[in-house]
């Protein structure tokens, strides 16, 4: 691969050989599958040594990171390009539609993604895929959108669409209905988020409280808490709390 095998390798050359070997493991990842990339196969098809490999990615499961990634590129690129709209909620919904689409259209990379996790591996463009999520997650959050913390939303997220998908993948080819995925994406999201705005929520709660305090008065004469079985006690704590909500 090396026009003078004698001369230092520069760093261009590095990434030369390492885009070709990835560009080998790639054609192979897509004609076999992941139970198809091994060293040996790789450096095969690439047209070297397999210790060429493990000087280049450290270990197989480098080579598995950088193919991960390489293979991932265009929709890490996708997902990148995403322009924030207003609605957060709505952005996490395009999120996870690209995220689905791409897995169902590449079966085989999305596999070698997230088919053989394990404690503490998990592949740079799953990482970044994560980070790119918990950033919609977070504008939901500041747009007063999200009903549970940031890291909870983004792993009930990550569980669903990569389990439905990987469900999906171990289906027959012809069997891989993904319309059923629709109503998992609006159950899964609507578990999380709000329907409004907490802000559009606590007006809503004051303009209630104000006007449930304007009818109960302010318990002169005729108290209709009384009248309704309250204790007086109980009448002027129910118009306090009124009047805190009202505020």
């Amino acid at each position: 691969m090396r026009s003078d095998p004698g001369s230092p390798e520069t760093g261009t050359e590095r990434r030369d050989h390492q885009q070709a070997i990835l560009k080998a493991a790639a054609e192979l990842l897509t004609e076999h599958g992941p139970a198809g990339i091994s060293t040996r196969a790789v450096a095969t098809a690439a047209g070297v040594q397999t210790p060429a490999l493990y000087r280049l990615f450290g270990d197989k499961d480098g080579l598995l990171d950088a193919l991960g990634s390489y293979v991932f590129e265009s929709y890490l690129a996708e997902k990148r390009a995403l322009e924030p709209s207003e609605d957060a909620i709505e952005d996490i919904r395009r999120g996870w539609n690209i995220h689905v689409e791409f897995g169902l259209r590449n079966p085989a990379s999305y596999a070698l993604m997230y088919g053989n996790l394990r404690p503490g591996r998990r592949p740079a463009a799953a990482q970044e895929n994560g980070e790119i999520l918990r950033r919609l997650l977070e504008r939901a959050r500041e747009q007063g959108r999200l009903r549970v913390p940031v890291e909870t939303a983004a792993r009930t997220i990550e569980a669903s669409t990569t389990g439905a998908v990987l469900l999906l993948l171990a289906q027959p080819e012809g069997e891989r209905d993904p319309a059923p995925l629709t109503g998992l994406r609006d159950t899964v999201i609507d578990s999380i988020v709000s329907t409004e705005p907490a802000a559009d929520a606590r007006a809503r709660i004051t303009d209630r409280a104000q006007a449930l305090l304007a009818a109960v008065g302010d318990g002169r004469g005729t108290d209709p808490v009384v009248d309704a079985g309250f204790r007086a006690t109980e009448a002027a704590l129910l118009r306090d709390w009124l009047s805190t909500l009202s505020r």
